[in-house]
């Protein structure tokens, strides 16, 4: 019997919860701020909050923290509902913190009737100097002791546009010497003229994250707001507010950050790749993005599984990059279509075959039970690796050479008699004998070889364009080095070949398929293919070819 698997801390939570009646089921949220393309961080906390609204009989909504005017847009809020819809997960209401603005605008309001908000004039300047320090308390503001009435009326202005950005704001007052800085006095609304991506041009007053975060949570009921733990210091504050509005109590709960090895999840860094053109876009293949990943061939599934292999933490830890990497070679290799395609070709001559038009039969997936098999079409002019053939090779080597036999794919045996060379010394072809009764499944010839490889028809291939991804950083911690991240861009990301040799099957190759390039690695069709130019992404090796490579360095 398979081993149950333990609890993480926050599914101990949610249980004690409903154990103690206090839910009767779960409410949870995603709420990214529109600003930016999701990446394996965000993938990670949509697998958590989706996942435990499934396990414990809730719901999840999708809400867009969409408080910023000038950095959101339309495109951002699309592309997002496609990755969470992609990785397999449905909400239960599509939200945006910009429905509630009206709501937030009242919340302030009752905080300055109530005495637990004002007005300040000062700029951000002075309002950060007289913030203090971790040891050292605060200054009052000037304007901290305004009247209720006054403040109301100096809020409404702003509301009504009297004023210029930053000329005020309106400040929680809480205690200007508290030990948690972000309970002193904090801002919870700026003035900022811009045009909103929903709501236009009918406010010019914009709530901050921490007046918007926890009082949507609670205009929506949400049990369990699963933050990072970034976000730890803001909890005192986020529970002040339901406090004193006396609205639903919504709670907080923090969980480590998803951190790769090899990669970046800070969305300004990512930006700043797109914005000065190291990647050709936010979805470009190197880039941890969802569309990054599924452009280079990534699966759905691969990613949810690799989000639950590594589990949910208290501390900030980091994941190896070799596990999201094994747990698409997992999937891939379930699923993928095997292809035959040469890269580096050599031709190969059977002297002694003179069919027309055969076809042999390969099957399309070993793993696969009901993959079936497919016709290749086989003639007297073959294509082969250059790489598996050597005219001196060393012992073990189990490829091609001359008087040496190997099979070819699904099809015959086949012996190196002759090498041809060109003027320069530079081989141009082999000349072979095949084996007609060494036919795959039908092999009656007793000869055994201990090497198989992949070929292709010259007459009958296809080119596409191939380009091989690798790590797009060359050091495991780019952020944490010294210097500028981007001096630790990896030059060997991207390799392109512009011409290989396929099989004619990959003709009908679509983007929702993966294919395993057999001995190359899995790979995808890019969303610029078309018929006329075929441009495969490499999604994956067949093996971590990079950890060896480190070794090699070493």
């Amino acid at each position: 019997m398979a081993e149950e698997k333990s609890l993480n801390f926050l599914e101990e939570i949610i249980e004690h919860d409903l154990n103690a009646g206090k839910h009767v089921s779960i409410v949870t949220r995603f709420p990214p701020e529109p600003n930016g393309y999701l990446h394996l961080g965000h993938a990670a906390s949509i697998c958590l909050n989706f996942g435990l609204s499934k396990k414990y009989g809730g719901y999840t909504n999708l809400r867009f923290d969409d408080t910023n005017p000038t950095t959101e847009e339309t495109e951002y809020v699309e592309n997002i509902k496609n990755d969470v819809r992609w990785l397999g997960f449905e909400w239960k209401h599509e939200l945006y913190a910009s429905d509630y603005f009206e709501q937030l605008y009242l919340f302030a309001i009752k905080l300055i009737r109530e005495g637990y908000a004002y007005v300040d004039d000062n700029n951000s300047e002075t309002i950060a100097a007289e913030k203090g320090t971790p040891t050292t308390p605060g200054t009052n503001s000037k304007y901290r002791n305004r009247s209720v009435e006054e403040n109301l009326q100096l809020f409404e202005e702003m509301k009504a546009g009297k004023y210029k950005d930053g000329e005020r704001v309106l400040r929680a007052k809480i205690d200007m010497a508290h030990p948690n800085m972000l309970m002193r006095d904090p801002v919870i609304y700026r003035i900022k003229h811009a045009h909103h991506h929903r709501t236009g041009d009918n406010w010019c007053i914009y709530p901050l994250y921490d007046f918007a975060h926890g009082q949507s949570d609670s205009i929506e009921h949400v049990t369990h707001s699963i933050c990072t733990l970034e976000f730890v210091p803001h909890r005192e504050l986020y529970d002040w507010f339901i406090e004193k509005l006396n609205i639903y109590p919504s709670r907080q709960y923090e969980f480590a950050r998803r951190n790769i090895s090899y990669t970046i999840m800070s969305k300004r860094k990512l930006l700043q790749l797109v914005n000065e053109k190291y990647v050709d876009g936010w979805d470009d293949p190197r880039m941890p993005t969802v569309s990054g990943l599924r452009r280079r061939g990534y699966t759905a599934a691969s990613i949810r599984d690799f989000c639950d292999r590594a589990g949910i933490a208290k501390r900030e830890n980091v994941t190896e990059l070799s596990l999201l990497e094994f747990c698409v070679r997992e999937d891939l290799n379930k699923i993928a279509l095997r292809r035959m395609v040469v890269f580096n070709p050599i031709k190969v001559v059977l002297t002694n075959y003179n069919e027309d038009n055969e076809f042999v039969s390969v099957e399309d997936n070993p793993e696969d039970a009901n993959g079936g098999f497919r016709d290749v079409p086989f003639s007297k002019e073959l294509y082969i690796e250059r790489d598996d053939f050597m005219e001196n090779p060393p012992k073990k080597f189990f490829r091609l050479f001359p008087g040496g036999m190997v099979r070819l794919k699904g099809a015959y045996i086949i012996k190196c008699d002759e090498v041809v060379k060109d003027d320069a010394g530079n081989i141009i072809q082999l000349n072979c004998s095949y084996i007609p009764e060494s036919k795959s499944g039908n092999d009656t010839s007793n000869i055994k070889v201990k090497g198989t490889l992949h070929w292709v028809s010259v007459a009958h291939a296809i080119t596409a364009e191939v380009r091989l991804y690798d790590r797009l950083f060359k050091v495991e911690d780019p952020s944490g080095e010294a210097g500028d991240f981007k001096d630790y861009i990896n030059e060997n990301s991207l390799e392109i070949i512009p011409a290989v040799y396929a099989e004619p099957a990959l003709k009908n190759a679509v983007q929702d398929e993966r294919y395993q390039f057999l001995r190359k690695g899995y790979f995808a069709l890019d969303k610029y293919s078309t018929e006329e130019k075929l441009i495969f992404n490499r999604t994956v090796t067949l093996k971590d070819t990079w950890a060896k490579e480190q070794q090699k360095n070493s």
